[in-house]
């Protein structure tokens, strides 16, 4: 199918932070696109805002006419009435994952890759290559507040640089000239079973780098052993192909050099957290393959701004902050809440949490329970649901039961503001992938007044 003949692509599962990078790409193509999703967000009201038609029920009978296309995320069933009639119409069905691989076919493409981490080493990179002056096609997992938006388009792109999804094993749609792999960590076990099937999907797509391509990858991670391509390890830890030193932080903001295939010191980094100086090797690293020089990559690091809901500073004061994260995995929340006790040593820090999928939750209660233990207090919300059913003996409820705190309570959502209205808190963290950003706005406020209250009484 040639991308360039459409006139009309439906959506199924438009608000998707992913899919709905591909409707900008294709609406700034000139090409009509409309869509469903199961519920309004601030991603579906910016698309009905640029002219999008989206509809939030199962009603077949509101899907427009003369589609040619329907593009589909694996997230959403197939028992919906409007995906039967869209099927029994004889029209073309798409993942998002395969309409990326057409569109990046003959374009070079930087795919970024992980369990975790990969959205903000994608919009690290995306960021330095737009500063350096390079023509890019950018479609990254989150909302970069550079530029507000999960897609960064031009018309005559020379790279295109794609967040590689592991979710469906979509990434082996992708054929990347370079490639990042930040982490593989056990996640998505419906899909993939174990660790193992995890690991060797992975090999699948690093061996799908062209012969003439770079991997780059975290010291820590495995790749095949008859890999062709060259490869760059990275590492804040330790010494090897390119690593830190003089790390060190002040004001929430971090200082470090970089030594080895890339010499530069001083990098000044906004976003705080030891893990997103780890992330900014990453694309330090593909910079430097890219041939774009060292006080570029130094002044595009100090103005990246970072992504929204990722390590998201909403208020700070000397004795008040909240932090808003997309953490939802054990290792995430780990890694997170361990660079807020580093960042803000002495302070009581109290996470709410959102747990994402049933099955996640089952395949990962204990280490859940390890990584909510680094709270000093944990407020926790029901299981997100996304696209699954409940599984038997799964729950919060569940959770909560393991997790070996003193401080902690259960919260409907709608009884978080109130409950933490009444409470002194230091360091307010809120963390999961669901719809728990429903909630940032209003806690932002809130926190805000607590740090107006403290300063004038």
């Amino acid at each position: 199918m040639d991308l360039k003949t459409l006139n009309k692509v439906y959506f199924i599962g438009i608000g998707g932070i992913g899919m709905s990078g591909l409707v900008h790409f294709f609406l700034d193509n000139g090409v009509c696109v409309a869509g469903y999703d199961k519920t309004r967000s601030p991603i579906t009201d910016r698309l009905i805002d640029k002219g999008v038609d989206i509809i939030f029920d199962d009603k077949p009978e509101l899907l427009p006419e003369n589609i040619d296309l329907v593009i589909y995320t694996p997230a959403v069933k197939d028992e919906l009435g409007i995906i039967k009639k869209l099927k029994n119409s004889g029209l073309r069905f798409m993942k998002r994952a395969e309409v990326l691989g057409m569109i990046s076919k003959n374009i070079p493409t930087i795919a970024i890759a992980g369990t975790h981490g990969k959205t903000t080493v994608t919009s690290m990179l995306v960021h330095i290559m737009k500063y350096a002056g390079i023509r890019i096609n950018g479609f990254v997992g989150g909302i970069t507040k550079n530029y507000s938006s999960n897609y960064i388009g031009d018309d005559n792109p020379q790279w295109i640089v794609v967040e590689a999804d592991e979710f469906d094993k979509s990434f082996l749609k992708l054929k990347p000239y370079y490639a990042v792999i930040t982490s593989m960590d056990a996640d998505h076990l419906d899909i993939y079973i174990n660790q193992k099937s995890l690991k060797e999907t992975f090999f699948q797509f690093i061996n799908s780098i062209d012969k003439n391509g770079h991997l780059v990858i975290h010291d820590s991670l495995p790749y095949p052993d008859d890999l062709i391509v060259k490869v760059t390890g990275y590492s804040v830890e330790k010494p090897g192909d390119i690593f830190t030193r003089n790390f060190r932080h002040k004001n929430l903001i971090n200082y470090f050099d970089v030594k080895g295939c890339v010499d530069i010191d001083n990098i000044k980094l906004k976003v705080p957290g030891y893990h997103n100086v780890e992330n900014s090797l990453a694309a330090i690293a593909i910079s430097h393959l890219l041939g774009i020089k060292s006080d570029t990559i130094t002044n595009a690091l100090s103005t990246y701004e970072g992504v929204k809901r990722r390590f998201d500073i909403k208020c700070y004061s000397d004795n008040i902050a909240y932090i808003d994260d997309y953490a939802h995995h054990p290792e995430e929340l780990k890694a997170f809440i361990g660079s807020v006790r580093n960042l803000l040593p002495g302070k009581k820090i109290t996470g709410v949490f959102q747990p994402h999928l049933y099955s996640r939750t089952n395949d990962f209660m204990d280490e859940f329970a390890e990584s909510l233990q680094l709270l000093d207090e944990l407020l926790l919300l029901d299981i997100y649901p996304a696209r699954e059913k409940p599984i038997q003996g799964v729950s919060s409820k569940a959770l909560f039961e393991k997790i070996k705190l003193e401080n902690k309570y259960i919260l409907r959502s709608d009884q978080v503001v109130e409950f933490l209205e009444k409470k002194d808190v230091e360091i307010l963290l809120t963390m999961g992938a669901g719809d728990i950003d429903r909630l940032v706005d209003p806690l932002t406020i809130l926190m805000n007044y607590k740090i107006k209250n403290e300063k004038y009484g």
